[in-house]
């Protein structure tokens, strides 16, 4: 795998020292395990998040929810 020069700030570079592991561990090693933001969360990532521990009670509503979007009776109208 080839590599790329990055040039960060001072501050960043100080993060990146205190999140490696150990003196031996590298900067391409702490940013893979860094937590990035992935986007827009979804109605799914919610779920996974929960582990299935979401009450029957959220999951009926999430369905009539689901049930009562109905698209608009002229696409080209909002």
């Amino acid at each position: 795998m080839g590599t790329k020069t990055l040039s960060v700030d001072e501050e960043a570079y100080l993060h990146l020292v205190r999140a490696k592991g150990d003196r031996r561990e590298s900067f391409s090693a702490v940013i893979k395990r860094a937590h990035w933001d992935q986007g827009k969360k979804r109605c799914g990532d919610l779920l996974a998040r929960a582990s299935g521990h979401v009450p029957a009670e959220v999951l009926d509503a999430l369905d009539r929810a689901q049930a009562e979007d109905l698209p608009p009776a002229d696409p080209w109208k909002r």
